[in-house]
């Protein structure tokens, strides 16, 4: 379609958009005669911006005002009038040493990372991640106090994860080691997933030998890490870590807008949606960009999501992580952000 507006549609479009990024108003006939090189009138820009209106690319918000894009103008802007910048050596330097740092395990690497997107973008920073399924190489059990202990996850690929469990009261720290001992052996080389059906079973056969207490340390953390099954048959245990969505206020103009805000937190909370920002990003080999209800995710919250998928060494996709922000903030400047944030930590992650 961008070769079907003309030069002058396609001139206009893009300052309007660029206009309304750069200051959130509606755009005027008058202001954009000052910036076009094209030497046009107000009037032929006013009948311009009534053809681009006609077609669904401009809108005004209300009578005698200038004209905004609409979802489909900033579509086709992004498709075809996007010159997407590039990161300043100061941005990659940051963003390599927030997420960069020896013996960190693989939430504090996304965490890191998302806490610098949104710094270094000014909107809220996310990133998901499906619970750990890679093979383990040791499980531990430390206690914390009365009735608690946290087990720690260390995968063969040197990722380490850590959860509290509900422990027996009494537990002694040689059980806690019986237990840590009997999962290890059995979980060494293998997913949660594929070994939890046999260790359990093995739990029933083996009760008498193994301590009481031990074995109930054994089932809970097979249970806090194995996670439960949803009706769709997909584990929910996962990562969702948001940074910045005080930021999504910022444009905020009116308490319908304050509403839709706390929808779309409440809609990243719940764990089928968390998932399927991953399945946005399969099948992409890089940054998607998403406006309004183009995301059914975020439909109701007026806000743009970029993208990317997180892949580790093997390519194989293993979360993603993006922005959120309204719709009209500054793509060029943040897809390639996002793009170099995704790869920063798909180093990382191994």
């Amino acid at each position: 379609m961008i070769k079907e507006i003309g030069q002058r549609n396609r001139e206009i479009l893009r300052l309007v958009v660029e206009t309304y990024m750069a200051t959130g108003e509606p755009v005027g006939s008058r202001l954009l005669s000052k910036k076009l090189d094209l030497k046009l009138s107000p009037a032929s820009i006013r009948n311009t911006m009534a053809d681009l209106e006609d077609a669904g690319l401009l809108f005004a918000p209300h009578t005698s005002a200038g004209r905004l894009p609409t979802e489909s103008g900033l579509r086709l802007f992004v498709d075809g009038l996007l010159q997407v910048g590039d990161l300043t050596r100061d941005e990659r330097s940051a963003i390599e040493n927030r997420c960069a740092a020896s013996g960190r395990g693989f939430q504090e690497v996304l965490t890191e990372a998302t806490a610098a997107l949104s710094g270094l973008s000014g909107h809220a920073g996310l990133v998901v991640a499906p619970k750990v399924d890679a093979p383990l190489r040791q499980v531990e059990f430390v206690p914390v106090g009365p009735g608690q202990a946290l087990v720690v996850l260390v995968s063969e690929n040197g990722q380490v994860e850590n959860r509290m469990i509900e422990m027996p009261l009494g537990m002694s720290q040689a059980a806690l080691a019986e237990a840590a001992q009997f999962l290890s052996r059995r979980l060494k080389g293998r997913t949660i997933d594929l070994a939890r059906e046999e260790v359990l079973s093995e739990l029933t056969t083996r009760r008498a030998e193994l301590d009481q207490l031990t074995s109930k340390v054994v089932e809970a953390g097979l249970a806090v890490w194995g996670g439960e099954p949803s009706l769709q048959g997909r584990n929910t245990g996962g990562t969702l870590i948001v940074r910045g969505s005080a930021n999504l206020l910022d444009d905020v103009a009116a308490m319908a807008d304050l509403e839709r805000i706390r929808s779309l937190m409440e809609e990243l909370e719940n764990t089928e949606e968390m998932l399927r920002l991953i399945d946005l990003t399969h099948g992409s080999e890089g940054v998607r960009i998403f406006i309004g209800s183009e995301n059914t995710l975020f439909r109701q919250a007026g806000c743009s999501l970029i993208v990317a998928p997180l892949q580790n060494q093997q390519q194989r996709i293993v979360g993603a992580i993006g922005v959120i922000g309204p719709t009209r903030m500054n793509y060029a400047r943040l897809v390639p952000m996002v793009d170099f944030t995704a790869q920063v930590v798909g180093r990382l992650i191994g």
